[in-house]
């Protein structure tokens, strides 16, 4: 062969040396990346983490907590970015003020007719005294009222909506930013349905009226929560006397629009039992991490549910200790994770308010995810 050839023939043994590698390499990364979602649910599935529970202020002398005679049926809960949690004390008709630690603070603000629903406005609009300031803390009330504060009102928070002639019992309330403008959402039990207000406190009709052809007569809105751009509302079995039914199985979960048009059902019976507190859990939670946390006050159970590209909900389990046995507080109310502040803790912490002892005494505290060894 001539040199020639000799290089010609050299120059095409490297190319097809180089083609296969190229195809093995193209190969390879594929395999990768159709491999890497599983390797991950695999890992997220495997997690032995457990979850520890940590009792921090208590109405009736839980060992190792503050005690605090006032916090009784402990069950709104939030916190500004940097401030100290807030706490609706329904049976006290007040609010009180702890930090991360337990520690109460001196500020006890008045709320009559048994506060239930608390929420943050960090924002403009819900004008409270003669000055017109944007209200900061916001009360829900089973009276079907709702309450503004701010750090000008003193230590009484301000009565801006009376719904109580048409009979409201509002049990639950969230706060969301719209194109519109600032909105309040109220859980009316009585009534089985969602009222909304604008950043003046008139009531608004939303387009979509937060309705769900599909859950039957006799269920009602229980919990609400503002997470992202959308309303979860949790759904309760209405009792002949006005209050919820507890059993295995009594609940619903949907999710909504900030104009009440239905986007999802995210959880139909199954072990929901009267849910009420509602939690996005941040990815470092543990096995539970990234997905929707439901806090049955019913048993006193957590729920986690994992959201699908397609927009639905799976059910992943229960919230368990290092036996691998279901939390349960009594009497669980709300659910709200930590804004990374000293005064309101870790984002990876999430605090619960209770009210047990058929809602005589109140409970505040955290959980974690926790290594299961960590816990023996």
């Amino acid at each position: 062969m001539r040199p020639r050839e000799e290089r010609t023939v050299a120059r095409a043994s490297a190319s097809v040396r180089v083609g296969r590698k190229l195809v093995l390499v193209i190969a390879l990364v594929s395999i990768a990346c159709l491999l890497a979602p599983q390797v991950a649910a695999a890992h997220r599935n495997s997690d032995d983490s457990a979850y520890e529970v940590t009792p921090l202020v208590s109405s009736n002398g839980v060992p190792n907590t503050v005690v605090d005679p006032n916090l009784l049926n402990a069950w709104g809960l939030d916190a500004g970015p940097a401030s100290p949690w807030w706490v609706a004390d329904n049976h006290a008709d007040l609010s009180t003020l702890y930090n991360a630690a337990g520690a109460k603070l001196g500020l006890e603000v008045m709320v009559t007719g048994g506060p239930t629903g608390l929420v943050f406005n960090g924002g403009s609009g819900f004008p409270v005294g003669p000055s017109n300031v944007s209200a900061r803390f916001i009360f829900s009330t089973e009276a079907g009222t709702i309450h503004g504060w701010t750090p000008t009102a003193g230590t009484v928070a301000e009565v801006k909506v009376d719904a109580s002639e048409t009979g409201a019992i509002y049990k639950g309330l969230a706060i969301a930013t719209t194109t519109a403008g600032p909105m309040l959402y109220a859980t009316d039990f009585a009534n089985a349905r969602v009222d909304a207000f604008d950043g003046g406190w008139a009531p608004v009709t939303t387009d979509g009226g937060f309705v769900d052809e599909k859950i039957p007569a006799g269920y009602a809105p229980f919990g609400i929560q503002a997470i992202g751009d959308r309303i979860f509302v949790t759904y309760a079995k209405q009792g002949p006397t006005g209050d919820e039914l507890h059993g295995n199985g009594f609940g619903f979960v949907d999710a909504y629009d900030t104009a009440g048009h239905l986007l999802a059902r995210v959880a139909r019976h199954g072990t929901l039992n009267a849910p009420w507190g509602l939690a996005m859990a941040p990815e470092n939670f543990g096995r539970f991490g990234g997905d929707l946390l439901v806090g049955n006050f019913g048993d006193g159970r957590i729920n986690a549910y994992e959201e699908r590209p397609d927009g639905h909900f799976a059910f992943r389990g229960m919230l368990g200790d290092s036996e691998e046995r279901p939390i349960a507080i009594d009497g669980l109310w709300a659910l709200e994770f930590g804004h990374g502040a000293a005064n309101n803790g870790p984002t990876d912490t999430l605090f619960f308010t209770a009210g047990p002892n058929g809602e005589q005494d109140g409970l505040f505290g955290s959980i974690r995810a926790v290594d299961s060894d960590d816990t023996d």
